[in-house]
Formats: C-alpha cells, structure tokens, sequence
C-alpha cells in the first residue's frame, strides 16, 4: 500500500509539469484574437503559430521517445519543463510572427519530453494493466492547465497583470522553477535508477526503431493518434474565434471552450476506467470516434445555440476519451512493454503531431480560402470516423 501511494504521489508531482505546460501551450490560442490584432497576423500566420507545438513533434518526438527510454523520465521532465518555460518568456518578449514562431518551436521541444516522459514513468511505476487511471490523471492535470487559461487566464489573470505579453512572462517564469523542484525530487526519489532502456549505441537505437516501426497494432494506434491530435489541436486552437465569429463575446467563447475541457476531463476519467475494467479498449475507440462525429455535427449546425453546445460537450468527451487510450495501448502490446513505451508513444506522435499541426493550420487556411469555418470544422469531423475504422480494426487486441 506505501509503494502504491509513493508511485500516485510521484504521477501526481509530474502532473503539475503537464499542468504547466497546458498553461503555456494553450494560453496562445487563448488570446488569439488579441494576439492577431496586437502582431498584425493573418488567419494562416495565425494558424501557423496556433500548431508550432505540434509541428515540433514531427521531427523530434521518435528520437525524445528514445532518449526517455535511455535517460529516465525524471531527469527528461526536468529538463522539459526548464525549456518550455524559457520558451514561454521569450514569447512574452516578442515583437512578431517569426520570434513567436520560434519561441513557439522552443515550447514544442520541451513539451515532446512532457508527453513522452509521463507514460513511461507509469509504465515504470505501474502494471500493463493498471495504467489507465494513472493515466488518466496526468491528463485531467493537463486539461486542468488548459482550462485554467481559458476560463481564469484570459478573462481574469491576464486583465489584472496587464495583458497577454505579461501573463505570458510569469507563467514562464513559473514553469521553470516547477522543473528545478521537479528535478530535486525526482533525483531523490531515485526515478531513473532503474532505467534500462538501452544504450545510445547505433545498433540498439535501429534494433528499437525496426521493431516499434513494424509493429502492425501499433500503426494503427498512431492511426488514431493523428486523427486525435489533428481534432484536439484543431478544435480548442479555434474555437474561441470560431465562437466569437458568431457573435459570442469573448468571455463567453473562453468559458464555452472550457466547458469543452470539462467534458474532455470527464471522458478522460471514465472511457478508460470502464474500457479498462470491461477489457474493451478498442470498443471503447469505436464508441469515441462515433462520439466526435455526432458532437462534431452539432458544433456545425448548432451556430451559436443550444445544438452548439451539446456538441461541444459530446466531442469533448469523446476526445478525452481518445486520449489516455493511445497513451494506455502500447505498454499492453505484444513486443512493446513498459521498456519501449517511450519510443512506442514518440512513434505515435512523431506521426500523429502532423496530424496536430495541420488542425489548426487547415482550418486557419480554409478560412482564409473561403471566407468560412465549415470545411475546417469538417475536416475534424471526418477525423471522428477514422478513429472509428481504426478501433474496429483493434477490437480483440487491446
């Protein structure tokens, strides 16, 4: 019982690191309109920016994956949170797109070690078979963050500190001093002691990547991997400025984008419970996927209604339930176990994050093509039935 609480306690401290992360990644699109206006930036430089983090993940995330497995999670989060702290302030100190742009692509870097850093701690800490509710909690912690910006930081912190830009620099700042006390606990906690992931010699590195790399499963939970970056990304970088394009003020848009992070919180903590305790994950995919694209059709007709917001609700949850899934998979398969999940889940969103930066980036372009958010707000409802294809395909193996 102590071991077990000693390793909650730890999923628990590296939480906040996601929480924080949550905070400075989406604290952009919180103030995007604002943004756009104060830079001069157009719905594609908007766009651009709103998927700089995910973008990082496409050249990075297979190689942060290995270096997780051979490094260890404690000193990897560490690490992570110090840098996308620094990244967060030079934001704050931006004059236009292309330092944003940067500084956007420095948060990316230390976000991949967040993101890859935590399945592997529980899958160290933690049974194959027991991952789902630790999962499932560094996820709500992340989605708390995400909340956190969109209800309080934008209405109420960034009012009283005296804009985006100051805002920005203190939760920078933040950020940095969690990865010094993350790092102090995690070398005391003796995190990575036990890490045996490899070497960094060349033929260990091409032993791992062809066996993650041909692994049939697990293409197709980097299937549904892309599909849910592509609709997270897409969905909470332009859904304030899609709700204030239909008239809704923005402190009303930034609390019916966190009434998204709330259903999203609530998938997050049941749809892998229940899969899990049923042994029906890839039903439990089926299901989400059937969830996006009936919330996702709502969103599209519902404008600024009643509809609208049962949809937001209904594709939130299904998202999240999406989420500690994909995570969840890949320690339980055949081949792959607790000492290749960090290069399994890179592998994952080393695909998937091209997915995540073409959301927002699609959307802000189709906008701009046609004058309308429809075609982007379809595209992520296409992404709803390949998740569906994809966990019909996995019923019976996860």
């Amino acid at each position: 019982m102590d071991e077990t609480r000693r390793a909650y306690g730890l999923v628990v401290a590296a939480t906040l690191g996601y929480a924080c992360l949550s905070v400075i990644w989406f604290s952009l699109p919180a103030y995007l309109p604002t943004i756009i206006e104060d830079v001069g930036l157009s719905s594609t430089e908007a766009g651009i920016l709103a998927g700089a983090v995910p973008l990082t993940y496409v050249p990075l995330a297979l190689f942060s994956g290995l270096a997780v497995d051979r490094v260890g999670p404690g000193r990897i989060i560490a690490v992570g949170a110090i840098c996308y702290g620094f990244g967060q302030i030079g934001r704050s100190l931006s004059p236009g797109f292309a330092s944003l742009l940067a500084f956007s692509l420095l948060i990316g870097v230390g976000a991949t070690t967040i993101t890859f850093g935590l399945p592997k701690l529980v899958s160290i800490l933690f049974a194959p078979k027991e991952t789902g509710r630790p999962s499932a909690i560094y996820l709500v912690g992340a989605s708390a963050g995400s909340a956190f910006v969109f209800a309080v930081g934008r209405p109420v912190l960034g009012p009283a500190l005296g804009g985006w830009r100051p805002l920005f620099l203190w939760s920078g700042i933040v950020a940095v001093c969690y990865g010094v006390c993350w790092l102090a606990l995690a070398l005391s906690a003796g995190i990575d002691d036990g890490t045996d992931g490899g070497s960094f010699a060349l033929e260990s590195v091409v032993a791992d990547l062809r066996l993650v790399l041909s692994h049939r499963e697990l293409r197709l939970v980097v299937a549904v991997g892309t599909m849910y970056l592509l609709l997270n990304h897409g969905i909470q970088g332009w859904l304030p400025t899609i709700l204030e394009s239909r008239g809704i003020s923005p402190a009303v848009a930034g609390r019916a984008t966190s009434l998204f992070v709330a259903a999203y919180v609530a998938g997050v903590l049941a749809i892998p419970e229940l899969a899990d305790r049923f042994g029906a994950r890839g039903l439990a995919l089926v299901g989400c996927g059937l969830g996006v694209v009936v919330g996702m059709a709502g969103v599209i007709a519902g404008d600024a209604g009643a509809v609208a917001v049962a949809g937001i609700v209904v594709t939130g949850a299904s998202t999240g339930g999406v989420s500690p899934l994909v995570r969840a998979i890949p320690p339980d398969l055949e081949g792959i176990g607790s000492r290749l999940t960090g290069t399994a889940v890179g592998f994952i969103f080393a695909v998937g994050e091209i997915g995540g930066f073409l959301g927002p980036v699609l959307v802000g372009s189709a906008r701009d093509l046609t004058g309308s958010f429809l075609p982007g707000l379809c595209l992520l409802l296409a992404a709803g039935a390949v998740v569906v294809l994809a966990g019909r395909a996995l019923r019976g193996v996860a």
